[in-house]
């Protein structure tokens, strides 16, 4: 769940201070870190500052040379919803496998129960 908890400082920053997922996703794309953002943020005593979205903006089209994100912007609470059901849907996955793996390994065990092991004989040339 390491990547949800990253999602959701992603989520904590874009409610406080007031981002939307085009700059949210440019912050990304540029490796900024969203515990940090207080520090780029523009105070009210620190005018030569720019405003924190403008500022994001204005490096992302210094670093890239484009205004917005080439691939598709996903909000945060859309990429959470699709996580939690890629999960769930790996989980379904695991346990059909064991219970596939239980029932055949049921029928199995009758037959060989060391796993093939038990035609060694010690000391046989």
């Amino acid at each position: 769940m390491c990547m949800a908890k990253n999602l959701e400082q992603w989520l904590a920053a874009k409610k406080q201070f007031n981002l939307n997922d085009d700059q949210i996703a440019m912050a990304r794309e540029l490796g900024l870190n969203p515990k940090k953002f207080g520090k780029l943020d523009n105070h009210d005593q620190e005018s030569w500052k720019m405003p924190l979205p403008q500022f994001i903006e204005h490096i992302y089209f210094k670093r890239f040379k484009r205004e917005v994100p080439l691939t598709p912007v996903l909000s945060i609470e859309q990429q959470l919803k699709e996580q939690k059901v890629k999960v769930l849907k790996k989980k379904k996955q695991k346990a059909g496998k064991r219970a596939e793996q239980a029932k055949s390994g049921s029928d199995s065990s009758s037959e060989a129960p060391l796993g093939g092991w038990s035609t060694f004989r010690i000391g046989s040339p």
